[in-house]
């Protein structure tokens, strides 16, 4: 069976049409100055929580967001990993206090992986013609 993977994401395409996820959202909040003092702390304790518990894919791989080498980039979860879908769960419910609409995309196939470790991939989006996966139409005859 294949693995799953998970991926929650802004439900509104930013200025420049790309889906924050949703440590970026909540990033967001916090930069805006729309989080209390006991969700700053919160957000704070949890940051520096996920940075001891799982890997940076940027901290061993750079370039892994640039937008030129990787343009689209995004970064899956692996479904299997409970620990760290319990742990994003809480950013999902600080973005539901302050009406921050996203949502929970789900697949097999996340795209063409660039990165990989024990918890999540970042995988660039599948493109047309490069990764589609039937021939093209005949030429019309006539």
């Amino acid at each position: 069976m294949p693995a799953e993977f998970l991926r929650f994401h802004s439900a509104v395409p930013n200025r420049h049409g790309r889906f924050p996820g949703l440590f970026a959202l909540a990033n967001g909040l916090q930069a805006d100055g729309r989080l209390s003092e006991e969700e700053e702390r919160w957000w704070r304790e949890n940051n520096e929580l996920g940075h001891r518990l799982y890997p940076d894919p940027s901290s061993t791989h750079p370039d892994t967001y640039d937008h030129t080498k990787h343009p689209g980039a995004q970064a899956w979860f692996k479904a299997e990993v409970v620990h760290i879908i319990a742990y994003a769960r809480g950013y999902t419910r600080l973005l539901d206090a302050h009406q921050v609409p996203w949502t929970l995309l789900t697949t097999t196939t996340p795209g063409r992986i660039i990165y990989e470790d024990d918890v999540q991939v970042v995988a660039l989006p599948f493109s047309y013609a490069d990764d589609w996966p039937f021939a093209p139409p005949a030429p019309a005859e006539g």
